[in-house]
């Protein structure tokens, strides 16, 4: 006879979710950091490098801020328009379009 069958396994901070979450809520609060504040150089060279890779159709790495957190994806540029402080990417992974602020970026490089 097998008496672990439909017996659930002890999880110790599944048992208390309230205090799980209010721990994942702490270290996450204590990853984030403030958005980095460009110079007017390093914005003019990030939408040079934009409008670059979107005439010559080269992949570009895109490091922009969001929630706290630094994030870094891959993709092509579909649509830049600076005084609309936006553009559109197509991811790597996905190939979905993306629309995102220009205001938001942080780096663009070529791969």
């Amino acid at each position: 006879m097998n008496y672990d069958r439909g017996m659930k396994k002890w999880r110790p901070f599944a048992s208390m979710p309230e205090q799980y979450t209010g721990l994942q809520e702490v270290i996450n609060k204590q990853a984030e950091v403030p958005q980095p504040l460009l110079t007017e150089e390093q914005m003019e060279q990030i939408n040079f490098t934009l409008i670059e890779a979107l005439h010559t159709n080269k992949q570009v790495y895109l490091t922009y801020y969001k929630n706290g957190h630094h994030i870094t994806d891959k993709g092509f540029i579909q649509f830049v328009d600076s005084l609309g402080d936006q553009f559109i990417y197509t991811d790597e992974v996905f190939e979905l379009k993306n629309k995102m602020r220009l205001s938001e970026l942080i780096d663009v490089r070529f791969v």
